[in-house]
């Protein structure tokens, strides 16, 4: 299937994201399928014509690929009807608990799903860095801090990215984030523990995402940063992810597969 023929729907279409989803569905020169909304109402300035819906089966039934940064309550629902009718899945959702991910991971048997918590080619590189930092640099001597700012309404920290590269740190240090994560110290909480994982969570304007990785020692200091300007670069990664995805295997994939990153 070439490119053009390629249908990708949209969950979510009226929001901020799907938005411009919707130009870069349409940039990217593929069919823009339809949208899921919630309220109909709220769907001023979206394409004449668009097809909406309010089911997810509805709009899986009429695309290749469902691109999804709706919110963790629909995983469960959105794994389902996707892996019944066989589309394959983009999904940008965090915060999943136990039961959700392991919803993503079962559909993930029948469907191609790329899951990322960013879809920036630039992120996915910070997190490939980080995680072969975290092999090179001992934990006894090298501490790492990830420092995140985000925009005043983002409601959840850290975000979600910053736990990303979090992971990305530990599984090069061969442990668990959770074991090692510090994040939210006030007071006085005594010396850094050994090995940790430190997070800072800033907000502030409407700054769309910065992140930053530490590696300090008692010599040196290794900083890895990035800053991204447009809420679009997420959209045009997971439009870039849509066409990657369509001819792939059922299978769980991240953004370093759609990059053709190695195995690490």
């Amino acid at each position: 299937m070439t490119d053009q023929m390629l249908r990708i729907g949209i969950a979510g279409v009226s929001g901020r994201v799907g938005r411009l989803l919707v130009d870069e569905v349409q940039a990217a020169g593929a069919v823009l399928a339809g949208g899921t909304v919630r309220d109909p109402a709220k769907a001023a300035g979206l394409p004449e014509g668009l097809a909406l819906f309010t089911d997810m089966a509805d709009l899986a039934a009429v695309s290749d690929v469902v691109i999804d940064f709706t919110h963790a309550d629909t995983v469960i629902a959105h794994a389902q009807a996707l892996a019944e009718q066989g589309t394959a899945w983009v999904l940008g959702t965090t915060g999943l608990s136990t039961e959700q991910q392991v919803a993503v991971l079962k559909a993930a048997k029948k469907i191609g799903v790329v899951h990322a918590a960013n879809f920036s080619a630039g992120v996915t590189l910070v997190r490939r860095l980080a995680q072969m930092m975290g092999q090179a640099l001992p934990a006894d001597s090298y501490d790492a801090e990830i420092v995140e700012m985000h925009h005043r309404q983002k409601v959840d920290a850290p975000s979600g990215t910053a736990l990303a590269i979090g992971e990305a740190v530990a599984k090069g240090r061969g442990v668990k984030l959770a074991d090692v994560k510090e994040s939210g110290r006030d007071g006085h909480t005594g010396p850094r523990g050994p090995g940790a994982i430190g997070f800072a969570a800033l907000r502030g304007g409407q700054i769309v995402g910065e992140h930053e990785v530490l590696f300090t020692s008692a010599d040196e200091q290794i900083t890895l940063t990035h800053r991204a300007f447009d809420r679009r670069v997420f959209a045009a990664g997971a439009v870039r992810a849509a066409h990657w995805v369509r001819e792939c295997p059922a299978g769980y994939y991240g953004m370093e597969e759609v990059l053709g990153l190695p195995p690490c």
